[in-house]
């Protein structure tokens, strides 16, 4: 891997936390969010990845909606926001992550603590009010990273955000494959794998595609939030099985 690629990439963090301190304050949330959009694409670009958005069980984005995906990689936040610019639930930790944590925090990224009920109370609520105020929320169910190939179980807590917001779960399913379209290992961040390894990692591998698929909404009226896990979780987990055969 060219230390040039690597160069351009820190560069590129760099004029994002130059923007997001100076400039974004003087934007409106429009106007903020196209850059989002435009600086998530170039980011995406710059790791040697290509994006395909895969919308052939012809499902319409729904908006308002509370937007959910499977999680493999810290990239899936950049992935989905090339196509919506997102308000993310992630985990704490990723504030303490070099660069990226810092814009994730200054663009809008909602921290949890795991293992915090009254954070997951305080984040539902706020979901609630961001979902009211017309901007786009997104989290991943899991709650953690999964190695491609495996869908964990969905944690059902936030779900209620949607269901007191009276509005559906947009789902999405993402994937990374290789030239065959067959699934890309190093796109895996598990275990100890620390934030730099796995941006060395998806840099030399030489070639990925992130696939982003849009399934069709799920409604949430009557429906309990457990349901709604279980079902977002099960068509999720056959559009990644289809795409895989």
């Amino acid at each position: 891997m060219p230390v040039w690629s690597l160069a351009r990439l820190a560069l590129h963090l760099l004029v994002g936390l130059w923007k997001v301190g100076l400039i974004f304050p003087l934007l409106s949330a429009v106007a903020r969010e196209r850059r989002i959009q435009r600086w998530s694409q170039q980011l995406v670009t710059l790791c040697g990845v290509k994006l395909a958005v895969d919308d052939t069980a012809q499902a319409q984005a729904v908006s308002p909606a509370l937007i959910i995906c499977n999680h493999i990689s810290w990239l899936d936040i950049f992935v989905v926001n090339t196509l919506h610019p997102c308000r993310f639930v992630a985990k704490s930790d990723i504030r303490s992550w070099p660069l990226i944590g810092w814009l994730c925090e200054h663009t809008g990224t909602i921290f949890i603590a795991r293992g915090k009920p009254r954070e997951v109370r305080r984040i539902y609520e706020g979901l609630v009010h961001s979902i009211h105020d017309g901007e786009r929320v997104a989290f991943f169910p899991e709650g953690t990273t999964a190695p491609q190939g495996t869908v964990l179980p969905f944690h059902a807590n936030l779900f209620e955000a949607a269901i007191e917001a009276q509005v559906p779960v947009q789902p999405y399913a993402i994937r990374y494959v290789d030239a065959d379209g067959g699934l890309h290992s190093a796109a895996d961040f598990i275990g100890e794998m620390s934030f730099v390894e796995s941006v060395i990692a998806i840099m030399k591998c030489g070639g990925m595609t992130a696939q982003l698929i849009r399934l069709p909404a799920i409604p949430t009226q009557g429906a309990h939030r457990r349901d709604l896990a279980l079902a977002s979780h099960a068509v999720i987990a056959a559009a990644l099985s289809d795409q895989s055969e």
